[in-house]
């Protein structure tokens, strides 16, 4: 393993199993995802104009990656519900790709983390820009989703780059 680290959700057998969390402290935790959706620059305009027909497109986008934040552990398995403390959705036009730059954070005080949470906010906000906008864009493509940074926990922060 990378490190000398082993996988947490998989037995010595490779059976997978949910880690017992039980005796960890709790602690504030938050993670910061981010994706990318890139598209025409016709598309891009339509969308921060408000002219789509499905309708508001950043909007939607956003409360489906909130959405989609509060129901990860039923997404992922092997992860643990958590109660989140906040959850946002920050969508950013980027004229330069053409597109738009989704950011998820997911907060919690709690013995887990909440990286999963982001990035599961992250990419079905993604993916929900997709669907709105389909019709006159099916070129658009959806990359860059990770971790951007994450704070709290046993294993420390982290931050992208550093």
């Amino acid at each position: 393993m990378a490190g000398g680290k082993k996988l947490t959700h998989i037995g010595s057998k490779g059976e997978a199993h949910m880690v017992d969390v039980g005796a960890k402290a709790e602690t504030e935790r938050t993670a910061v995802a981010e994706g990318i959706v890139t598209m025409l620059p016709e598309t891009l305009r339509m969308i921060m104009a408000g002219d789509a027909k499905k309708g508001d497109v950043l909007g939607t986008a956003r409360i489906a990656g909130i959405m989609a934040a509060k129901k990860t552990h039923e997404l992922i398995p092997l992860c643990h519900p958590l109660l989140l403390t906040k959850v946002s959705v920050d969508i950013q036009p980027e004229p330069a790709l053409p597109g738009l730059r989704v950011i998820a954070l997911a907060r919690v005080s709690g013995k887990t983390g909440v990286e999963m949470e982001a990035l599961t906010a992250a990419s079905v906000a993604c993916l929900t820009i997709y669907d709105m906008a389909k019709a006159v864009d099916r070129g658009m493509e959806i990359s860059g989703i990770r971790l951007v940074k994450k704070t709290g926990g046993k294993s420390g922060d982290y931050r992208a780059g550093a």
